[in-house]
């Protein structure tokens, strides 16, 4: 059955090239991802503001810091595969009211558990967010650019960051941390707005589930796409609407699926420590504050460059290599920056170069899901394993909060965190993609 689904004929095998509406999907998708950066890593900008302000230690701020990582590994794992069921579109929505909501609660929180839920339930709607918008990009691309799109989405997570800290570098010193979540809360009401006015559904998943009018609904996206109409829907046997986590170890599945979620947690480790704690650690290290969240502002300008390097490269060679290659200079990335003493120009360096190789490497992990499954279980396959591997980006925080709060110094910090990039590694190099 998995076989003859995949053989239903989508937009992508009907048209190979790009088209204005394939551009704009990958746009909003990308537009998104660059929101999701925000609601998530705007913690990491406030929290030296935050801490001083509330008397935060070390180790609970590495709890709130992991209260939206958990969140996201719950829309992940248990929100997103929904997309499968009903629709991409109605889950994005859904997922960015939540945010949106949840942003605006967190700018009037006055304690710290309600800033701790605030933080959860923005996590479960970047989570979902995530996947689903993720699929749309490999879905809407045309497949031989599919691993450039879904790239190219991933890199509008740094980009956002790196407007933030911009932002934040500014108005932290002058003004007070709740005004930079009210304005994420108004931006995601705005992009709310365009989405449902705009926003088409998966052509993938309207051929392969079949929702009520489901004709009428393809043949709507094909004319904006001015493409030929179609009269008639594939067969589709009821087994299909079926599909559950089950089917990511069904056959050659089993092993693929146990790497990637493997790869993903350990990467994920690594990922949230770094984007959580770099301005923490700067300001220990004795940096001004506007020049720390510089130093998180150029970790993210090096995630934005990696992440869209990824996709180009990955149209030349074999993506799996490319994403082990990544790991393997974050290794040797993370025991310069935390091994060796420089000045405030080589610290910015050196963390645009972390963000070059560990996010731009784990970003490929995206690519790297979307391309191991079928369109018919691809949110569940996707969500599953980066749900799954948000495992590492609860305990990434936990581990670094116990580590600086143990008063270890920065070289065995960032010794004990480039093992699992060069495990990360090891693991990519054996992933089959399709």
């Amino acid at each position: 059955m998995l076989k003859e689904i995949a053989a239903v004929p989508t937009v992508a095998a009907s048209a190979p090239g790009w088209s204005a509406m394939r551009g704009f999907v990958i746009a909003i998708c990308f537009i998104l991802n660059m929101l999701d950066g925000t609601d998530l890593l705007i913690m990491s900008f406030v929290a030296p503001v935050l801490a001083s302000q509330w008397q935060i230690t070390p180790e609970r701020l590495g709890v709130l810091f992991s209260s939206s990582l958990l969140g996201m590994a719950i829309g992940c794992l248990l929100v997103a595969p929904l997309a499968d069921r009903f629709g991409r579109r109605p889950l994005l929505l859904a997922a960015l009211a939540a945010t949106g909501l949840a942003m605006l609660a967190s700018s009037d929180a006055r304690r710290l558990e309600l800033l701790m839920l605030c933080r959860l339930c923005v996590g479960i709607g970047v989570g979902t967010i995530g996947v689903t918008m993720t699929t749309m990009a490999a879905e809407y691309a045309p497949p031989r650019h599919a691993h450039f799109a879904v790239g190219f989405v991933q890199a509008g997570w740094p980009f956002g960051s790196i407007l933030t800290a911009l932002v934040a570098a500014q108005v932290l010193p002058a003004h007070s941390w709740q005004s930079l979540f009210l304005v994420i809360a108004l931006l995601s009401a705005g992009l709310f707005v365009v989405i449902a006015l705009v926003m088409p559904e998966s052509l993938s998943y309207l051929e392969t589930r079949q929702p009520a009018n489901a004709l009428e609904r393809i043949n709507a996206v094909r004319r904006r796409m001015r493409l030929p109409l179609t009269s008639s829907l594939p067969a589709l046997e009821g087994t299909a609407k079926r599909m559950n986590v089950k089917a990511l170890f069904k056959g050659t599945l089993r092993v693929q699926s146990t790497l990637l979620w493997c790869a993903v947690t350990l990467g994920y480790f690594d990922l949230y420590f770094v984007i959580s704690w770099i301005p923490k650690l700067a300001t220990q290290a004795g940096l001004p504050l506007a020049q720390a969240i510089y130093a998180g502002g150029s970790y993210n300008l090096g995630a934005f460059v990696g992440t869209a390097a990824v996709g180009l490269i990955a149209t030349r060679w074999r993506l799996d290599r490319v994403v082990s290659g990544y790991f393997v200079a974050a290794t040797v990335a993370m025991l310069i920056f935390g091994g060796i003493a420089m000045p405030v120009w080589a610290t910015l360096g050196m963390a645009f170069l972390v963000g070059v190789s560990v996010q731009g490497g784990f970003n490929g992990f995206w690519a790297l899901a979307a391309s191991l499954y079928p369109a018919e279980i691809r949110n569940t396959g996707i969500g599953w394993a980066l749900g799954v591997g948000r495992i590492g980006a609860v305990l990434g925080p936990i581990v670094g909060g116990v580590l600086v709060g143990a008063h270890m110094s920065l070289a065995g910090v960032f010794g004990v965190f480039a093992i699992p990039l060069a495990v990360a590694a090891i693991l990519s190099l054996n992933l089959q993609i399709r």
